[in-house]
């Protein structure tokens, strides 16, 4: 084979790996057949694949369950510049999942997704000379490239993976034949809109500020200068040990020195202002009025009473997860991010519109950050009274594209009938389980089982599949010396789940494990129980369709309110399988009345886990368990095939776009590709993921994928 043939082959491999790691709850689903790339398609390279790499694997792919071979198309390399801008926050090494927010991602901070040592050890060589789709050399090379050797080397790595079995995850609902397409080809592809707690799906339409005479004028924003703020910061988080800041009065008139003392304290909450006289020249004097309190509780005689404490608006944000976006708007607000509240936390890799709501910051100081800030937008500004709470929400409206469609128009309106009618199951995602070979549900069955040399063990040892370099080094340096402090030394990030447990056992020694274990923030210690719950519910479900199929039956548990109730035999025809939920384990919960029950008993107890007895000797790992449906079916479903030439192009406009007055796409009428736009609403805690699976018929698993991309590249 020539190297130009070879390394077609590998630019479809590598961009397959590429699209399969793009961050967001859900990333990649993947076409099924090695079709060329289009000579008019922006090429991919293995800059653009390592940068790829190098961003947090919070995602699904997905690879069809019938075709052996692959195609995915990363674009992203070619997409506008207002697509590809970056801004860099801080990471987190944890796969996490808990219940009830985003319906596709889940509250958390995922496994960060590093390099291979043989990419990341590649120099600056590769921006000149390892373009993947420019000029091919025709000489014939013997044995691999180098480019192939890295792309084995990562597939090698994700063979250590988790499959769609392995969590449970193996059955369908429809009879539709299934068809190939590519989600989130761009992150633009896919735009969730919150849905509130009064029912309205939330849009970006209105960036005015609400006038209020009490807001400083926007001289306030620019009268500072840079160094003058950078001091000011510094004596307002007490990095220094100066006990005030004074700022001299240049233009020595009543309205500048009120424009200086309203640009401080609004600037910088805590701090309090006064004018001196020193040697005939006028200065601002800039001090705390309240010790530390004052910066995590604005001083309350700074904020007018008749106005609401909390200012809720609606953020729009580009490839940032909730966390990550909060942290930003704190960090450039220069105040904490705890007082920022939300309903539920979102995709990363994807377009999101949600409602925020953050103590005592004007309106017109958020909308000062639109002038700052790139691929975030924030409006639709208002005072209440209350913060949001997680939870609150009443799900999420999803606008989906799956680009590159290799299904027929009947196909098509089958797969996108059969999702309206009768929905699709409402599984635990891949995320849920985590990417590398220690799955987050076998953490959280030690946890239950009261192992905790198991639980330690399990986050810390060496494993296989892709991380950062860094980790792998404390990994490493942990199984030699089980010196937490040496192992902590390896991390430069000490944020994540790894570096919280080795400082708690630097700090209680290894003997109190459970000690060191509750330094990582309790939410994050809940993630891996919840996963295990997950992780049950997956296979117990699979079970049940498996045995009963898609009708409700007597021994079926169904809500009345709150509470569960088993389904008699005479009441069976007042049901369907919509209205039937299965059980998270849990102390107080019910389980069906017919053979799914003995199967739950014998996976726990499989598990060396007692079903009843779920009470945990601490009581944040005590169970309650829940009631999850079995079926979901999503509402405001609609759909559309479009037609297009150009893979760059966006294929509907944002609430940015309709903003900003740009005029909706325009279809060909015959093009050389075609995309499904798919638009449904999810309640809470669900999977869009495994809604477009079901479209689709495609496995979701990262494992599959990388194996057959890796079996097609030989």
């Amino acid at each position: 084979m020539s190297c130009g043939s070879r390394r077609r082959l590998l630019r479809v491999a590598l961009a397959s790996t590429a699209a399969l790691l793009h961050p967001g709850r859900s990333a990649g689903l993947l076409a099924s057949r090695p079709v060329p790339r289009p000579r008019s398609q922006p090429p991919g390279s293995l800059k653009c694949f390592v940068g790829d790499l190098k961003m947090e694997m919070t995602g699904m792919t997905g690879v069809s369950l019938k075709r052996g071979s692959l195609l995915v198309e990363d674009n992203d390399n070619g997409a506008p510049a207002e697509e590809t801008k970056r801004q860099k926050v801080s990471v987190c090494c944890l796969t996490q999942g808990q219940d009830g927010l985003e319906n596709d991602s889940l509250p958390s901070t995922e496994n960060v997704l590093g390099l291979p040592e043989a990419v990341s050890a590649r120099k600056g060589k590769e921006n000149s000379d390892a373009q993947l789709g420019g000029e091919e050399e025709e000489e014939e090379e013997d044995g691999l490239s180098e480019e192939e050797e890295e792309a084995e080397s990562f597939a090698d790595m994700m063979k250590h993976g988790l499959t769609e079995v392995d969590v449970g995850i193996t059955k369908f609902v429809s009879s539709h034949q299934g068809f190939s397409g590519i989600l989130k080809e761009r992150y633009s592809d896919f735009v969730v809109h919150e849905i509130g707690k009064d029912g309205q799906i939330s849009h970006l339409d209105d960036l005015s500020v609400p006038v209020d005479e009490e807001d400083p004028s926007e001289d306030a924003f620019t009268v500072l200068t840079a160094e003058e703020k950078q001091q000011l910061e510094e004596l307002q988080l007490f990095k220094n040990k100066e006990t005030s800041v004074a700022i001299e009065v240049i233009e020595d008139t009543k309205e500048r020195r009120t424009v200086i003392h309203q640009a401080i304290k609004s600037l910088f909450p805590g701090l309090e202002t006064k004018t001196e006289d020193r040697e005939g020249k006028k200065y601002i004097v800039a001090y705390h009025a309240a010790g530390k309190k004052a910066l995590a509780n604005p001083r309350k005689h700074s904020w007018p009473r008749s106005r609401g404490s909390y200012c809720h608006f609606v953020l729009y944000k580009e490839n940032k997860d909730t966390m990550d976006a909060i942290n930003v708007l704190s960090k450039y607000l220069r105040v904490k991010p705890n007082i920022f509240s939300y309903m539920g936390t979102k995709d990363k890799r994807a377009i999101t519109v949600q409602e925020i709501a953050v103590l005592k910051v004007t309106a017109q100081r958020l909308a000062h950050l639109n002038k700052c800030l790139m691929n975030f937008k924030l409006g639709n500004f208002s005072y209440q009274k209350n913060p949001l709470k997680l939870g609150e929400l009443q799900g999420n409206h999803f606008t989906v594209v799956l680009r590159n469609i290799t299904g027929t128009d009947d196909q098509v309106q089958q797969a996108m009938n059969s999702l309206k009618e009768i929905g699709f199951i409402n599984y635990y995602g891949m995320q849920r389980f985590g990417t590398t070979s220690v799955p987050t549900y076998q953490v959280g069955r030690a946890i239950l089982q009261n192992s905790w040399t198991e639980v330690m063990d399990l986050i810390l040892k060496p494993r296989s599949g892709a991380e950062k370099g860094y980790l792998v080094k404390c990994r490493e340096e942990w199984a030699k010396t089980k010196d937490p402090a040496a192992a902590l030394r390896k991390l430069p990030v000490k944020r994540c789940v790894e570096g919280q447990l080795l400082r708690g056992l630097s700090k209680y020694g290894m003997k109190n494990i459970v000690s060191a274990f509750g330094i990582i923030p309790r939410n994050n210690r809940l993630m891996y129980i919840h996963s295990y719950q997950s992780y049950v519910w997956n296979n117990m479900v699979s079970k049940r369709i498996e045995d009963y199929g898609l009708k409700p039956v007597p021994g079926d548990l169904v809500l009345k309110g709150a509470t569960a109730a088993y389904i008699e035999e005479e009441d069976v025809n007042n049901y369907s399988i919509h209205d039937v939920v299965m059980p998270l384990p849990g102390f107080d919960v019910i389980y069906p009345k017919h053979k799914i029950s003995e199967a739950y008993r014998e996976m726990l107890t499989a598990d060396n886990l007692d079903i009843d007895n779920m009470r945990h000797k601490i009581r944040d790992y005590s169970l309650s368990g829940a009631y999850r449906k079995i079926i979901i079916r999503p509402q405001n479903v609609s759909w559309e095939v479009v037609a297009y030439d150009d893979p760059k192009i966006p294929l509907f406009n944002t609430d940015l776009d309709n903003l900003e007055g740009k005029p909706s796409p325009v279809f060909v009428s015959e093009g050389k590709y075609r995309a499904l736009k798919m638009d449904f609403s999810l309640p809470p805690s669900t999977y869009a993921t495994m809604a477009i699976r079901e479209v689709l018929k495609m496995d979701t698993s990262i494992k599959n994928q990388t194996q057959l991309n890796t079996t097609w590249l030989r």
